[in-house]
């Protein structure tokens, strides 16, 4: 999810001496300095991840809606929390891996000395260097902010599409579906930030061999003793600014490709997917929903 514009740098930016002063200066200065390719720093992580990220997620959200049978609110979030507690195996490395690319040579059009070539040796050296733990760093917080967060993404599309209503027939089906899908991005970062920025100063901490952060806990206290409580939404524009496009395409593109795949003719007149209804489609495997996938 984190290509694109590298937010990661106004939340773990030094406050004292601040490389951007904000979203449109740090998109502003990135291009200035290292050209419209530094836009793009630490692609190759997110891009090698994306792939099993979303198969996970939308795999385990809708196995566990079966298990759990009725689709109701709570359901689609603790559908989701699971989906995101078990992603994290993937996207914890994945994101580590991209905040460390993004550091190096950050504000030079060419980096005079590149500490990792690629996403790859980036963790490979970290590995050898500090072990699974070093691979896994910021592990913890990844959960903290998985966990609820996909938890809030499936519950807020389920209650969007329900509200909005979004046929198969319905001529504005897709605007509604990147509607519900985009608000469902936004929601869940919203609940989650806070946590975000905590992740992204510890999976930070340690570039060029010093640390300053002893624990979560360490980390917590520094920030706020030196930024105030506003740390926490340090960086909050551009990841809302790329939330909402980046998860109306994600939810739209799942939701269009099963509803066609299944044969809307044969599914159910609505688009929210959900647990399968026995008495009514017994000859569907599941029935077709667009909010539990």
């Amino acid at each position: 999810h984190d290509f694109g514009m590298r937010w990661g740098i106004l939340q773990v930016q030094n406050v004292d001496k601040p490389l951007y002063r904000g979203t449109y200066h740090c998109f502003q200065s990135i291009v200035r300095q290292e050209s419209m390719f530094g836009l793009y720093k630490g692609i190759g992580s997110p891009m090698m991840g994306l792939t099993f990220i979303n198969a996970i997620v939308f795999g385990v959200q809708g196995n566990a809606m079966r298990y759990l049978g009725q689709d109701t609110p709570m359901n689609q979030f603790l559908a989701g929390a699971a989906a995101g507690t078990i992603q994290c195996v993937i996207c914890c490395p994945m994101e580590l891996a991209k905040t460390r690319m993004q550091m190096q040579g950050t504000g030079e059009k060419k980096s005079k000395r590149k500490l990792y070539k690629n996403s790859l040796d980036c963790l490979a050296r970290i590995y050898k260097r500090e072990g699974l733990s070093g691979v896994n760093r910021g592990m913890v917080t990844t959960l903290i902010r998985e966990t609820p967060g996909f938890g809030v993404y499936f519950l807020a599309y389920d209650v969007l599409t329900r509200s909005i209503g979004c046929e198969p027939d319905d001529p504005y089906m897709i605007p509604k579906l990147l509607f519900a899908g985009g608000m469902s991005g936004i929601a869940s970062w919203l609940s989650t930030y806070p946590v975000d920025v905590i992740k992204s100063r510890l999976q930070a901490d340690g570039v060029g061999g010093v640390y300053q952060y002893t624990s979560i806990a360490d980390c917590v206290r520094q920030s706020v003793r030196r930024e105030g409580l506003r740390v926490f939404t340090r960086g909050l524009t551009s990841t809302l600014l790329r939330a909402f496009p980046v998860n109306a395409a994600t939810f739209a593109t799942v939701t269009l490709v099963l509803l066609y795949a299944r044969g809307v003719e044969e599914g159910p007149k609505d688009c929210e997917l959900g647990p399968p209804n026995t008495a009514h489609h017994t000859q569907l495997p599941q029935q077709t929903q667009a909010s539990s996938l």
